[in-house]
């Protein structure tokens, strides 16, 4: 199947040893095969920061990611790869970021924010507002998670969080219709109202949650247009690279 071309992955958890994501090299090669083979040539790879459930060192973080770069090269994959973070929220957050202890995306002044499924709408957007003021440009992982935003039928609260300058990333699993269709009528009505900046493939592993954004851009590009495929799965993720000379600039 031909996909569209050029894709980034802005969410996902190829990076062995560090979270509960890949947990082989073997694992995030057949990953990386898989990208490949689906039109992605950009990745940012975001491993889980969560404080008492993963706090793996930035010294391990970077070590995985160095033997990742060489991976690539041995494989002779047509890949960049970035570092980046999904940062669960925490009220250090924004202290830590501008502290440098964990890397916003791909060195940018975006960063992939994550919520539990118990925080409200209050905690979700007053976290939102801290890191806009704070100069940061959150995006909320996979939204179509939080019972506070999945089930506001107007799609009024995520319009607020859009118009306070957030921006929204939903799963590529979920607009496939592979986590119930509740979610994947969600995820349509999110697109068909143009509150969604990206989607991601959040992906684990090679088997259950696999790399799976080709097929998720021809799905999309079936419902929703050429155009429309374009900008969420390769023009709205070249502005986070775009944004990294800008970001350094402020340094």
């Amino acid at each position: 199947m031909k996909y569209i071309e050029d894709i980034m992955d802005i969410h996902c958890h190829m990076l062995p040893h560090v979270d509960d994501g890949a947990d082989t090299y073997k694992m995030a090669r057949k990953m990386l095969r898989r990208a490949s083979r689906q039109g992605v040539t950009k990745i940012i790879l975001t491993p889980h920061y969560r404080i008492d459930y993963f706090e793996t060192s930035m010294e391990k973080i970077k070590e995985e990611f160095y033997k990742m770069q060489r991976m690539i090269l041995k494989m002779n994959l047509d890949m960049e790869v970035y570092l980046g973070c999904e940062y669960h929220c925490h009220n250090s957050m924004v202290k830590r970021l501008k502290n440098g202890e964990r890397p916003t995306l791909a060195g940018s002044s975006y960063v992939l924010v994550e919520f539990s499924s118990s925080h409200n709408f209050r905690t979700i957007r007053n976290q939102v507002y801290e890191l806009i003021v704070a100069g940061f440009k959150p995006v909320l992982a996979h939204i179509e998670r939080y019972p506070c935003l999945f089930e506001d039928k107007t799609l009024e609260l995520v319009e607020e969080i859009v118009n306070l300058g957030g921006y929204i990333q939903i799963n590529a699993n979920s607009v496939l219709g592979k986590s119930g269709w509740k979610v994947k009528r969600f995820c349509r009505k999110l697109m068909e109202e143009d509150l969604v900046s990206f989607i991601a493939s959040d992906s684990h592993d090679d088997v259950y949650r696999i790399p799976n954004l080709g097929e998720c851009a021809d799905y999309v590009e079936k419902k929703m247009g050429y155009d429309y495929a374009k900008r969420i799965f390769v023009k709205n993720p070249r502005k986070i690279i775009d944004d990294i000379k800008t970001n350094e600039r402020k340094k």
